[in-house]
């Protein structure tokens, strides 16, 4: 009947729209050079794919690691609980990053991941990742890349924790947003955030009334034009000088 073929056909068109050699994201989070039977192993590995609404987790800390996560739509956080009762966020996520590397090392989640934003990922089992990165040269170096990448970062927040001031830490991490979104092929000067103040106070060391007065410089001084979450960044070589400014 013609309603049944029109849903398999729908069905068909949404598989082939998902699979990871079609997906838009494919360079960002997938390795150059794969060939069509590698990517088509590659698309069987990467089958399931995952809603998350906002405010809901992706996992918990101290749940077993089963898989990592390529983010498909949307925006999470991770974050972990300090024994004084407080969440510290470790970092902000979007399409075309990887969530849950945090579980290698010790085969359970060390942090929470958080979508900010109704959000949906693409799962791949680890063990089966393992295996057919032990078959693909390519992806196993794509993903020794990432990991690479993922320290890199942390030693990178750290830096910015230990010798920035409140000011240069913010305008780091606005330049930092304005990177990621290019890449994606979004405009480098306007986006909106989808984390609160407080969790960008938590992510930089801040206090959230020191994230608040470091916006309203920026916005009187003439380097972003702020309205609620809607940030337009007018100077980014003013940014840019502000972060390596000295103060004496």
């Amino acid at each position: 009947m013609p309603l049944k073929k029109t849903s398999a056909q729908e069905i068909t068109l949404s598989v082939i729209k998902t699979a990871c050699s079609n997906c838009n994201l494919q360079e960002l989070c997938l390795p150059y050079g794969l060939n069509e039977t590698e990517m088509s192993k590659l698309d069987e590995l990467v089958s399931t794919r995952r809603k998350i609404k906002r405010g809901d987790h992706l996992y918990r800390a101290g749940e077993a690691f089963e898989s990592i996560y390529a983010i498909r739509a949307g925006f999470f956080k991770t974050d972990v609980l300090l024994e004084d009762g407080r969440d510290q966020v470790t970092g902000f996520q979007m399409a075309g990053e990887l969530l849950g590397l945090d579980g290698i090392s010790t085969e359970h989640h060390s942090c929470n991941a958080v979508a900010l934003e109704d959000s949906e990922v693409c799962i791949i089992p680890f063990p089966r990742l393992e295996g057919l990165s032990r078959e693909i040269v390519a992806l196993q170096h794509h993903f020794h890349k990432v990991m690479s990448r993922e320290i890199v970062r942390d030693h990178g927040v750290m830096m910015l924790l230990g010798t920035m001031r409140a000011e240069e830490r913010l305008a780091a991490f606005l330049l930092n947003l304005s990177q990621r979104f290019t890449a994606r092929g979004y405009s480098h000067a306007e986006f909106y955030l989808r984390m609160t103040r407080e969790e960008i106070g938590s992510y930089l060391g801040l206090k959230l009334e020191t994230v608040s007065r470091a916006f309203s410089r920026f916005q009187e001084e003439g380097l972003i034009a702020v309205q609620q979450k809607h940030i337009r960044i007018l100077d980014i070589p003013g940014l840019k000088k502000l972060m390596t400014h000295q103060s004496a």
